[in-house]
């Protein structure tokens, strides 16, 4: 079957006919339309001028209303950085001086730790070297042993005051911690407030920033507050408690060191009236060992006298016992009991009883030098044993003790 070749270009369609009613119908109906959509456009250009007119104002009265409690805002924060700031330099100050008191009770404890407990302990060691009856519990011992439980009372207190006080700086610096760390964050906000009461809605980076802009934790204003509060509360509570401690310092060094001073000036003054005392009864030994070796010199020459005096009268018997002899040879008649016999007798016996009353006396006189002698040597005794003691407690002790020195810093 053949194909038939049909040029769709020169095909005519038979065209659409309307009525003349139509054709009226449709012109009103497109006016009709032309005159709603004007009417709807007027309405609708009315409606955005007035929506535009009042979102403009209300964009103004938020922006003013958020110009305004963004100053207020800062104005807050000014405050409060104003009284951090305020309180940081008081806790600042307190900080300083609670460190120069925490110097003192150092130097204070120094000088009792450096040389007084030692000094003290030294004149109980050096006192037990004492001799004798002067190894004796006396004022000066008593003393001393109340003097070394003073000394160890006053640095158990005075290294306990300085851990109270290394603790409360250590309060004050954590309190200016929180201070600073606050403080910085009220520095942020600042600059961030300042910088968002500089914005303008004209900045091209506002959607930048809108883009960045990441969601935190909501802080409630109370909380806020409470904050800065709490820091300033905390800062001023540690700060009276550094005062009150500050106070209680002064006083208890001055107590402390007056307390020190006074037990050292009794024992002191027990010292010298104890030296006084051994130096005086030195002297009376002394005095009493010359007056003994004056009267064993004495007795020495008696007891040489009475022996010279025992020799002289062994002639006058040795004669008599001679004679009496010789007579006794007289011849027959002339051995005769007479008078020259009878002296001779009455001779030899009382030189018996006068040498016998010298070697009474001599025993006598030889008994009491030996005691004399012996009290000599005890004498010398004592008088070492007092020049040891005022050796040990005015040479050694007192002059240790000079070095002993109590300040109040």
């Amino acid at each position: 079957m053949a194909e038939i070749d049909i040029d769709v270009n020169r095909v005519f369609f038979p065209s659409t006919r309307f009525t003349l009613d139509e054709w009226h119908h449709n012109n009103q109906f497109r006016y009709r339309r032309s005159e709603a959509q004007r009417e709807l456009s007027d309405r609708l250009l009315a409606e955005a001028t007035l929506a535009c007119d009042s979102a403009q104002e209300i964009v103004k009265v938020n922006k003013e209303e958020t110009d305004h409690r963004l100053l207020e805002k800062l104005n807050d924060i000014e405050f409060r950085k104003g009284e951090l700031l305020r309180i940081r330099k008081d806790t600042v100050l307190e900080i300083d001086a609670l460190s120069v008191y925490k110097e003192r009770i150092i130097n204070v404890l120094k000088s009792v730790k450096r040389n007084a407990l030692a000094i003290c302990e030294k004149c109980l060691i050096d006192r037990e070297c004492r001799l004798g009856i002067d190894l004796v519990y006396d004022d000066v011992e008593t003393n001393l042993l109340k003097e070394r439980e003073v000394i160890q009372g006053a640095e158990n207190l005075l290294d306990r005051i300085l851990k109270n006080t290394c603790e409360q700086i250590r309060k004050l610096k954590a309190t200016l911690y929180h201070i600073d760390h606050d403080l910085k964050n009220k520095e942020n906000n600042l600059h961030i407030d300042r910088r968002n009461v500089t914005l303008k809605e004209t900045d091209f980076n506002l959607k930048v920033i809108y883009k960045r802009n990441v969601k935190h934790r909501v802080v409630m204003l109370n909380e806020w507050e409470l904050q800065t509060n709490s820091n300033v509360i905390d800062a001023n509570k540690e700060m009276n408690s550094a005062k009150q401690l500050r106070c209680y310092i002064d006083t208890i060094i001055k107590q402390t060191i007056d307390e020190l001073n006074n037990q050292k000036n009794v024992t002191n003054e027990a010292f010298r009236q104890r030296i006084e005392q051994t130096r005086e009864a030195k002297t009376k030994l002394e005095l009493q060992h010359s007056e003994i070796i004056k009267q064993v010199t004495a007795m020495s020459s008696n007891i040489t006298h009475i022996k010279k005096s025992i020799a002289e009268k062994e002639g006058y018997m040795a004669l008599a016992y001679t004679r009496l002899e010789h007579r006794c040879q007289r011849p027959g008649i002339e051995h005769t009991q007479d008078l020259v016999e009878v002296n001779l007798v009455k001779e030899i016996h009382e030189l018996r009883n006068v040498v016998a009353n010298l070697q009474r006396m001599l025993c006598e006189a030889e008994a009491s030098l030996r005691h004399l002698l012996k009290t000599q040597i005890q004498l010398e005794e004592d008088i070492n044993v007092k020049t040891n003691t005022l050796k040990i407690d005015e040479v050694e002790c007192v002059t240790l003790r000079q070095s002993m020195d109590y300040r109040a810093y």
